[in-house]
C-alpha cells in the first residue's frame, strides 16, 4: 500500500508525496502522487490510474481531511495519469482539474463535465491554492505534445511529471536519489525513447535552471533533491532525445 510522507510543511502549508506501491503488480507501472494543502484547500497532481484509486485514497486520508480537496493538476492525458478522474469525481464531484487546453477534449473520456476542467494556455497559469500560489510551467513535448508541471515557489519544490523518472528495479525502491549515477541508469532508456523533442528539452532546461529547486520530484521513480536537481538538469540537457535508430 502507498503511505504519505511530508516533504514539506510550513504552518497552513503542506507537500506530502503518496509514494509508490510495493505490492503493485509488475504488469502497472508505479507512480508518485503528490498532495498540496493549503489553508483548508488541497491540490493532488496526477492521480494516477483507476487500478491505484483505493491506494491513493487511503494514504491520502491517513494524511490529510480528503474533503478539503478542491482541485486535480493533470500534467498530460496518459491513463496511468488521469484515468482514475471518475472515481474522485463520485467521491466529490465539484472538484476541479486543471489541464492543458490540449486535452480538454479528451481527458473527459475518463469522466467529469465541461465544468470540471480549467484549460492552462501554452505559456502556463497562476493557481492560487488557499494563501499559496503555485505556477503552471509549461513542459510540452516531454512526453506530451501539451505537457505541463507545477513548481511552488515558496517550499522550492517542482512536480516534474515524466522528466525525471526512472523505472526502477524491485530492490531500489527509496524515495529519494541516493546515488545519482547508479539511478540515472535506470532513467536513462525512457528519457531517450520519451522524450520527443531536444529544442522542447533544452527550453525547459534553460526555464528551469532559473528556478530555485530545492527537490525535482517526478510522477515515476525517486525524488532528485540538493545538487542532485541540477546535475539531473545537466544531465538531461545533453542526453540524445527525439531520435529513434531502428535496426536492420
Amino acid at each position: 500500500m502507498k503511505k504519505a510522507t511530508t516533504l514539506f510543511e510550513n504552518g497552513d502549508h503542506s507537500w506530502r508525496v503518496l509514494a509508490r506501491d510495493p505490492a503493485l503488480p509488475s504488469h502497472l507501472v508505479d507512480t508518485n502522487e503528490y498532495l498540496i494543502s493549503s489553508r483548508g484547500s488541497a491540490l493532488l497532481t496526477d492521480p494516477g490510474g483507476q487500478e491505484v484509486f483505493p491506494s491513493v485514497f487511503s494514504a491520502l486520508s491517513a494524511a490529510a481531511d480528503p474533503r478539503t480537496l478542491t482541485h486535480i493538476f493533470a500534467s498530460h492525458q496518459d491513463p496511468d495519469v488521469i484515468s482514475s478522474l471518475a472515481l474522485w469525481l463520485s467521491f466529490k464531484p465539484d472538484l476541479k482539474c486543471y489541464t492543458s487546453w490540449l486535452w480538454n477534449t479528451f481527458i473527459p473520456h475518463f469522466g467529469g463535465t465541461a465544468e470540471t476542467f480549467i484549460s492552462v494556455p501554452d505559456h502556463g497559469a497562476t493557481i492560487e491554492l488557499g494563501s499559496r500560489p503555485l505556477q503552471i510551467v509549461p513542459a510540452h513535448y516531454l512526453h506530451s505534445s501539451g505537457n505541463i508541471h507545477l513548481y511552488d515557489p515558496g517550499a522550492k519544490l517542482y512536480f516534474s511529471g515524466d522528466v525525471g523518472a526512472a523505472l526502477l528495479p524491485p530492490d531500489a525502491n527509496e524515495l529519494f536519489v541516493t546515488n545519482f549515477e547508479r539511478h540515472i541508469r535506470f532513467a536513462e532508456g525512457f528519457h531517450r525513447r520519451w522524450m520527443g523533442s531536444r529544442e522542447a528539452r533544452d527550453a525547459w532546461c534553460a526555464r528551469v535552471s532559473r528556478l530555485e529547486i530545492d527537490m525535482l520530484c517526478p510522477q515515476h521513480g525517486a525524488i532528485y533533491r540538493g545538487r542532485d536537481v541540477q546535475r539531473f538538469i545537466n544531465w538531461f540537457s545533453e542526453l540524445e532525445v527525439g531520435v529513434l535508430k531502428l535496426g536492420g
